[in-house]
């Protein structure tokens, strides 16, 4: 059966050019090639977009008998938009889905002046979701990561990057794994597993004793069973240093793997030049990172990756050179960084913080995340993150009838439908 949606608001396709790269630039506020106005409605043939068009155009075309309302009739299922506004699927390239525990604690602890290394030296951080997690079964792990996983689904979230690293042995890194490999097959949700066994260094574990076990043992375990996709290492002064991230890397890459790095969150330690010279997919949190890196990213395909949540969590400035990377035409785009610190997975409300926080434009937010990590995230001939004619059906139909109310509303959802290869998975109100 096919679907067409009617009486659409403005719909953000965001295809214009190659479509297997970022938009970049000011391209990014070139609303006009960007969007389409109001009136406009969407055919879509087996899971893909065929056609957007004029509204009157289209149900001529195909419905000359529709009468108005939400029908399947003849072959097709139309979906009456109300003038809403469409924008693709929301693409969150960054999230620790599957964990255990609870640090809720850790707020006041902030609050009396403890800093993240604070906390981690007080037996919280880390370390402490790590001891939870290890005591949790597959189904305690798959049942809380399906549930946020719906929960994503309900705020836009099409595909997501999921990582491991609160494991930290060998036993739960590869269950985890296990975890969100099963949670890719049973979701709708597009969910991409990384491996980031290099997240800290366990408790009983010299520095070098750990190292071993990640290249000797884990590495091994995670590709023989086709695990992961990416090696993702957590490179920051006091947790792994730039040397030994190089090593991971690059004896994972000799296995298989892709990498995606955290980098640059608290000091610039070189860490996005590294990502950028070792060819990695992406390097994530780049708060601190020279300029002279955040070029040579773009020019070596590596996406930085923004997570304004997290400096928000921890009652810090969030001070992202948003506009800097506009200017010099730098790759970028956000995610929500899920965790057991900053336990949200609401895209809207990451794209609430650039554009109430920074002054970003709605529409750039929404490229960052959308078409832009979705070059991060997938292989040219599956590409998503637009709505692109023949591209797949991953889109929301947000409450506003323009594209900048997809993050707006910080703290209510903006999102009324959401659909995945042309399946609506989710409805959290009539139109």
């Amino acid at each position: 059966m096919s679907t067409i949606i009617v009486n659409c608001g403005e719909i953000a396709h965001l295809s214009t050019g190659d479509i297997n790269k970022p938009i970049s630039g000011h391209k990014m506020l070139d609303k006009e090639s960007l969007v389409y106005p109001n009136g406009n409605a969407i055919l879509i043939n087996n899971g893909k977009i065929s056609l957007i068009d004029n509204n009157e155009n289209i149900t001529d075309e195909y419905i000359p008998w529709y009468m108005g309302g939400n029908i399947s009739k003849n072959g097709y299922n139309i979906i009456d938009a109300g003038g809403k506004a469409i924008i693709p699927g929301l693409i969150d390239s960054h999230n620790h889905l599957v964990w255990s525990g609870d640090r809720s604690n850790e707020l006041s602890l902030r609050q009396s002046g403890n800093s993240y290394s604070d906390i981690a030296k007080l037996g919280g951080g880390i370390k402490k979701t790590v001891v939870s997690t290890r005591n949790s079964s597959f189904s305690d792990l798959f049942s809380k990561g399906m549930e946020r996983l719906e929960i994503a689904i309900m705020h836009g979230t099409t595909s997501l990057e999921a990582k491991s690293g609160y494991g930290l042995c060998n036993e739960t890194e590869e269950m985890i794994l296990k975890v969100i490999s099963s949670l890719n097959e049973n979701s709708k949700c597009k969910v991409f597993p990384t491996w980031l066994g290099a997240h800290d260094i366990p408790e009983g574990k010299s520095r070098k004793e750990y190292l071993e076990e990640l290249i000797h043992e884990q590495l091994p375990i995670i590709t023989k069973n086709r695990l992961a996709k990416w090696v993702d290492v957590f490179c920051e002064p006091g947790w792994f240093t730039v040397d030994e991230t190089e090593l991971i890397v690059k004896t994972s890459q000799e296995m298989g793997l892709n990498s995606r790095l955290h980098v640059d969150e608290f000091v610039d330690s070189g860490g996005l030049s590294l990502a950028a010279e070792l060819g990695s997919s992406s390097g994530d949190h780049v708060a601190f990172s020279s300029d002279e890196s955040r070029d040579f990213a773009t020019k070596s395909g590596t996406m930085q990756t923004f997570l304004p949540g997290t400096p928000y969590i921890l009652g810090k400035k969030i001070n992202l050179p948003i506009q800097k990377c506009i200017d010099e035409s730098w790759d970028f785009s956000i995610a929500t960084d899920f965790n057991p610190n900053y336990p949200s997975l609401s895209m809207p409300f990451v794209g609430s913080l650039l554009s109430h926080r920074l002054n970003v434009n709605p529409l750039v937010s929404l490229i960052a995340s959308t078409r832009n990590p979705a070059t991060s995230i997938f292989d040219s001939d599956e590409m998503r993150g637009s709505l692109s004619i023949g591209s797949p059906a991953d889109l929301n139909i947000i409450s506003s009838s323009f594209i900048d109310g997809w993050c707006q509303t910080p703290g209510i959802n903006p999102i009324i439908k959401t659909m995945i290869d042309g399946i609506i998975v989710n409805s959290n109100k009539t139109i």
